[in-house]
């Protein structure tokens, strides 16, 4: 099938990509001229496992190919994606502009049937819009062919995790597909059914619904997933003051299946580009209705307390004034397998530290050069002061003269360190692991000090029951 996409961010070079390997042919857009002539050398501007290999191939096969052309782009799909951003405006709503501005295109430029997707995270009603958005310039263009022939406009939510994107897009636990009650539907939906037959073939794995219904369904996932983690940071905030192990809980939580094990992990909180995103969208069309989403502000408030939780310890170890006290840190990226430092907790916990008076060393596999944009950016944290920080590219030399060790993305090359070499490199033997990725008594047998999320572990105990600090800011 054709296939344009319009954006060749996360979403859209993932969707575009995928579905150029099962064969379809496949034009992504862009308005960003540098990033197409990037992607038509066959060089992904994210990181994402397995991706930029599928772009070269299929490159190669002539199945896929990137545009700054939005007449040719819209002509070439019959099937087209809007797979653009919609970032958080300042009251909390998701900015629709490159919404809006994709759907004025396609009305300026259709030349025959269309089914135009939704797969931006979108708002309930966004479906609407983009379909008057094409109508009216449908209208005020006279186009007589598009208006003969009509168009559908369709929502189907993405349910990408990053770092094994390729892998959820083809071999995806469930497409949701919503569809009204109008004129083409049934064309549409035949046309959506036959694009995704290929994931099909085992057992039937798509869902229809109507569009309001599958705009929400996105938004009621991650909303579900970052209340399960904060959920679990604030139970593990409370095991540390009574003595009980988070980790032990968490398995016996798990077994029920009705539970289960996924995002019941304890750690320094969520970050990323959807989770935060989407919980103030969701709350803010709640707003808009009159109602207020209790359960969210609170799960708001847990994460952002809890992205410091480990800079707490370290002032209760060290002392509120950490001059003089060098901080290795491992890990920046918001999660592994992904250069995304977007809302990551080590932005915070970097930022914390350097008011402290604290001098940092860090290490991330991909995500330096991305960190040190967003401490700027995101973070407005001086040139001066950054350029203090020491980006190191060994795992092991950025412990080297300092005071403690700071673990913050849950990398796997950091679950089976050599720990001799970690002792050897550190001033003292002094671990504070954000993510539990270590047991405290194989820890502490190694004489280090070890400070988890809600670990049971004595060190850590006497480290909590002594005088406490009023929470970081």
């Amino acid at each position: 099938m054709k296939v344009t996409v319009i954006g060749t961010g996360y979403v859209g070079l993932v969707t575009g990509a995928c579905l150029a390997e099962l064969g379809n042919d496949v034009v992504c857009f862009d308005i960003n001229p540098e990033k197409i002539t990037q992607l038509k050398a066959g060089i992904s501007p994210i990181f994402e496992d397995g991706l930029e290999s599928i772009i070269k191939k299929n490159l190669s096969a002539n199945r896929l190919h990137f545009s700054t052309h939005v007449a040719e782009s819209i002509h070439h799909g019959e099937i087209i994606f809007i797979a653009v951003g919609t970032p958080t405006t300042q009251s909390g709503a998701a900015d629709l502009t490159q919404v809006q501005a994709s759907a004025k295109n396609i009305g300026q430029w259709i030349n025959g049937y269309k089914v135009v997707v939704n797969k931006s995270t979108v708002p309930v009603g966004t479906a609407d819009m983009v379909k008057e958005i094409i109508q009216g310039e449908i209208d005020s263009s006279h186009n007589t062919q598009a208006q003969n022939v009509g168009f559908s406009v369709i929502s189907n939510p993405e349910f990408l995790k990053e770092g094994c994107a390729v892998d959820d897009f083809m071999r995806p636990d469930r497409i949701i597909l919503g569809v009204d009650d109008a004129a083409h539907s049934d064309k549409a939906k035949e046309m959506m059914h036959r694009l995704y037959a290929p994931f099909n073939r085992h057992h039937e794995r798509t869902l229809v619904m109507n569009v309001r219904s599958a705009e929400f369904t996105k938004y009621a996932s991650n909303a579900m997933l970052a209340t399960r983690i904060s959920f679990m940071n604030e139970l593990a905030n409370l095991a540390e003051k009574i003595q009980v192990d988070i980790e032990s809980v968490r398995k016996g939580m798990g077994a029920d299946p009705r539970i289960g094990y996924s995002f019941l992990y304890a750690g320094v909180g969520y970050g990323g580009s959807c989770f935060p995103k989407d919980i103030k969208a969701l709350q803010n069309t709640a707003n808009t209705h009159g109602l207020s989403l209790e359960i969210l502000k609170s799960v708001e408030l847990v994460n952002d307390h809890q992205k410091l939780i480990m800079t707490q310890k370290i002032m209760r170890r060290f002392g509120t004034n950490l001059s003089g006290k060098t901080i290795a840190l491992w890990g920046t990226a918001f999660k592994p397998n992904t250069d995304d430092i977007r809302e990551a907790p080590s932005l915070r916990i970097i930022k914390k530290l350097l008011e402290l008076g604290a001098h940092l060393k860090v290490y991330d596999p991909i995500a330096l050069k991305a960190t040190k944009n967003a401490l700027s950016t995101e973070m407005k944290i001086d040139t001066p002061t950054i350029e203090k920080i020491e980006f190191i590219s060994h795992q092991y030399d950025v412990l080297i003269n300092a005071d403690a060790l700071l673990i913050v993305t849950e990398w796997k090359e950091f679950k089976s360190p050599d720990f001799n070499l970690i002792r050897q490199n550190l001033k003292s033997p002094v671990i504070f692991d954000g993510r539990n990725l270590f047991e405290p008594t194989s820890i502490e047998e190694r004489n280090f000090e070890y400070y988890g999320v809600g670990r049971l572990n004595e060190r850590a105990h006497e480290l909590d029951s002594s005088k406490g600090l009023a929470p970081a800011s």
